[in-house]
């Protein structure tokens, strides 16, 4: 394989709880279908699914190369030569993992309410170097019963953990939500979810989410708003019913702050005639992970530092041409792009622009590689 052209993956689609995914299929140009339990589309994914009942299932979640014969893993080329996929820096400090997960969400109903550990605690519950904060960018949706797009998000002030406990041995839920902030989400919203914060996506969200790359969700309904029983396992993760609660921070945020902790302003890379960068989010807020959005109008060509990205085709059609070797995308297309690509650049091809989202993973300071 060579390690300085775009690599084509193909989608890999997860089973979970929830009911969605037909704004999935209708992005790939299907019609007619359905929500069902494959609502997400996970991308650049060195990680598989944590679904119980479904164990026998191999690789779900799993990024595969496309078109390759017999079926050939992201994971396991990186792990083939991780400097050259990686680059030297970033895997003297991760490894083999990229330390980054990207997926596409389409609720047609609210998630159940959950929190993913911080990395000390995920470190001491679950021995995993990372956690799973995570990002959300809307990037649309639909009404549901008369809804909008909404996200519930954080706990109010004064919830404490034998509050919370009570109400998951109750199983009441409208007094769970009522402990949360409730927020109506727009396309371009774009919000942070630190590790250790309640949460839970609305029914008719449609977004991009980044994230640490582990599959760790506590959940505390142990039925789906759409009647579904989750497996004592889906609510503690091999936790236990007591532990799974040391997963929650129980500082509780007025609204205002809530909003103006999590919720992420966009800001303008470049500018120009030819195409438009912004990023989403970034370092300058999180050190776990990176994400842009391109606007191609004609071309731009972009940074490339040694530092391994992925990209989503959202709209449009062009050319990816790396280090002198040129490649066709459409819509839905998704490539990885090895850190060892020098030159980089991307053209529309099509009357529309193209809208493109890059992705990266952590800086690479953030943590050292175990020895």
């Amino acid at each position: 394989m060579n390690r300085a052209t775009a690599i084509k993956l193909s989608s890999a689609r997860a089973w979970r709880t929830y009911l969605g995914g037909k704004l999935l299929d209708e992005l790939y140009g299907l019609t007619g279908t359905k929500d069902d339990h494959f609502p997400e589309d996970w991308m650049m994914s060195l990680v598989s699914a944590r679904n119980a009942g479904r164990e026998d299932i191999k690789d779900e979640g799993l990024s595969m190369l496309a078109g390759v014969t017999p079926p050939v893993s992201l994971k396991s080329l990186i792990e083939s030569n991780p400097a050259a996929y990686l680059g030297e820096k970033h895997a003297a400090c991760f490894g083999n993992n990229t330390g980054v997960l990207v997926k596409l969400i389409d609720s047609a109903e609210r998630l159940t309410v959950q929190v993913h550990p911080d990395r000390p605690t995920a470190k001491k519950l679950f021995q995993s170097d990372f956690g799973k904060t995570e990002c959300w960018h809307i990037l649309g949706g639909r009404v549901i019963n008369g809804q909008p797009p909404s996200i519930y998000l954080g706990f109010k002030p004064g919830v404490t953990r034998k509050q919370w406990q009570d109400l998951f041995e109750r199983q009441d839920f409208p007094e769970m939500l009522h402990c949360l902030h409730r927020f109506d989400v727009q396309k371009e919203d774009t919000f942070l979810i630190e590790g250790g914060i309640p949460h839970a996506i609305g029914a008719g969200c449609f977004l991009v989410e980044i994230q640490e790359p582990t599959d760790y969700t506590i959940r505390v309904e142990q039925t789906t708003p759409s009647g579904f029983q989750v497996a004592d396992f889906m609510c503690h993760q091999g936790l236990g019913f007591e532990r799974m609660f040391d997963c929650f921070i129980y500082d509780g945020l007025t609204r205002e702050e809530t909003k103006k902790r999590w919720k992420i302003a966009p800001a303008v890379l470049r500018e120009e005639q030819s195409g438009r960068e912004t990023e989403l989010i970034g370092y300058r807020t999180t050190d776990y992970f990176r994400m842009t959005e391109l606007i191609i109008n004609e071309s731009l060509h972009l940074d490339t530092s040694l530092s391994f990205s992925g990209i989503y085709i959202l709209s449009g059609q062009g050319t990816l041409c790396t280090d002198g070797t040129t490649q066709s995308f459409q819509k839905c297309d998704q490539f990885f792009l090895p850190a060892h690509i020098k030159e980089l650049s991307i053209r529309n091809a099509s009357e529309e622009p193209c809208r493109i989202l890059r992705c990266f993973g952590p800086k690479p300071t953030v943590k050292q590689k175990n020895t």
